[in-house]
């Protein structure tokens, strides 16, 4: 399965410290977008949507 990974908008295109994202059928796969090999986690759906709500909500 290819993953298609994606940066907040926010981010800007200045290759900066930034998270990617990327939405599986079960769960959200998060990287370092410094190291696109390196290691991900993987989280369920509910909880990056309470995760981001949080963050929001700062």
């Amino acid at each position: 399965m290819r993953i298609a990974w994606r940066k907040s908008s926010y981010s800007g295109g200045n290759g900066g410290d930034c998270i990617e994202v990327a939405d599986l059928p079960t769960t959200i796969a998060i990287r370092d977008s410094k190291d696109p090999h390196g290691p991900h986690i993987h989280i369920p759906h509910d909880a990056f949507r309470r995760f981001a709500e949080a963050i929001k909500s700062l």
